[in-house]
This record gives C-alpha cells, sequence and structure tokens, in this order.
C-alpha cells in the first residue's frame, strides 16, 4: 500500500467524526432561542429558583436548541418538560413532536 493510499484510509474517519463535532449535541429541535453570546445568559440557579417559587421540583437543566430544557415536577406533582429563554428566563413555545 503507498504513503498516498494509506493517507487516505486514514483521512476518512478523521474528517467523519471532525462533521460530527460540528452538529448540535442532541438538540430535539422542539424549541430554539436566539440567545446570543452565553455571558450574557442568566444562571440555571436563578431559573432553578424562579421555578421553585413557583413549587416546582426541578430535576435537571440543560442546554438545548439555545434554550434551558427543565426537566421537573409541577407544583401538581405531573411530570414537566419546558424550555425556557436564557437571557429573559421566560417561558419559550414548544413545536409539537
Amino acid at each position: 500500500m503507498t504513503a498516498l493510499a494509506t493517507l487516505r484510509r486514514a483521512a476518512a474517519p478523521l474528517a467523519i467524526a471532525l462533521c460530527a463535532l460540528h452538529t448540535p449535541a442532541h438538540a430535539t429541535g422542539l424549541a430554539t432561542c436566539d440567545s446570543g453570546a452565553k455571558s450574557g445568559w442568566q444562571s440555571t440557579d436563578v431559573l432553578t429558583k424562579q421555578l421553585t417559587d413557583k413549587g416546582w421540583q426541578v430535576r435537571r437543566i440543560k442546554e438545548d436548541g439555545g434554550c434551558y430544557e427543565v426537566y421537573a415536577l409541577d407544583d401538581k406533582g405531573q411530570r414537566v418538560e419546558a424550555y425556557f429563554h436564557p437571557v429573559t428566563l421566560a417561558p419559550v413555545p414548544t413545536k409539537v413532536r
């Protein structure tokens, strides 16, 4: 095998891996936020306090589509998956699955 063939064979998996790095990780597409730079985002602690003050039990907050995605139990004990804008912390409408 020539050096060029070896290089091509090694480069293909690397190119695929690099392309995968440029795709959003686990973005569901249920909501998107034009949220700008993360330096302008409010902390998840502020969002947690806002929701616990409403009687929610926050289980997890993660980033999805530029929004905060919240998994929680609401004030009635119902499981909730909700999205919030990271700058304003306003609820974000979701698309139907």
